[in-house]
């Protein structure tokens, strides 16, 4: 696992502004529209993870969600959107801590979204807690939302290697606490004019008689 350094991190977002990373855009348009076709009530929890300083939670407020959490390894990344929303932080629930690692509640989240954090976790154990968290913290019949660079996108980002997937093994890698219902991909246009494909599932949380992966 890769992820587990939270100071390689924190350089990025306290040496690097938006335009200097390559997964930065305006608004995630893809997230959105699965986030959209799934019509949640407004008061549906929902956490985003590894969300840092990326615009899901301002567009979240937006749409009238009142009970988001954002969780990241970087204290100043959350920092940051936290002074980009100025008094609308203080309805937002701020994590910072190891998506592996981390005690989340049981059955809380009615949505999991996490564009690009996983595909961060390149060995089995560290894939394995990711998903044990997800099946504890999400309720039964809740959805996941999940994106990673696709097979023909870039092995390394931010100096890291990442583990690539299509639909299929993605997919696979959350079962079988998780079904699959959809499926897209997606190009990214960075910041720097280049083209990071993805690809995101929409995955939703079996009974919880269906037991998360043992590590």
């Amino acid at each position: 696992m890769n992820t587990s350094a939270p100071s390689h991190w924190e350089q990025v977002y306290r040496e690097k502004g938006e335009p200097q990373t390559s997964w930065f855009r305006p608004h995630l348009d893809e997230s959105l529209r699965w986030i959209d076709a799934l019509a949640l009530p407004s008061d549906a929890p929902v956490i985003d993870v590894g969300g840092g300083r990326a615009t899901l939670v301002d567009d979240l407020l937006a749409r009238g969600f009142s009970d988001v959490t954002v969780l990241d390894l970087a204290e100043s990344a959350l920092a940051q959107s936290r002074a980009r929303l100025g008094d609308r932080a203080g309805a937002v629930h701020w994590l910072v801590g190891d998506i592996t690692g981390i005690d989340l509640p049981a059955g809380r989240y009615a949505l999991w979204h996490d564009r690009a954090v996983f595909h961060f976790l390149t060995d089995d154990a560290a894939q394995r807690r990711y998903v044990q968290t997800a099946a504890h913290a999400v309720r039964p019949g809740g959805d996941l939302v999940v994106a990673t660079f696709a097979l023909d996108g870039p092995e390394r980002c931010s100096g890291l290697p990442v583990s690539r997937y299509d639909a299929a093994s993605l997919a696979a890698r959350f079962a079988p606490c998780f079904e699959k219902l959809g499926d897209s991909r997606d190009v990214h246009r960075t910041p720097f004019g280049t083209d990071q494909i993805f690809t995101y599932v929409h995955l939703r949380r079996r009974p919880e008689a269906v037991g998360a992966p043992a590590v």
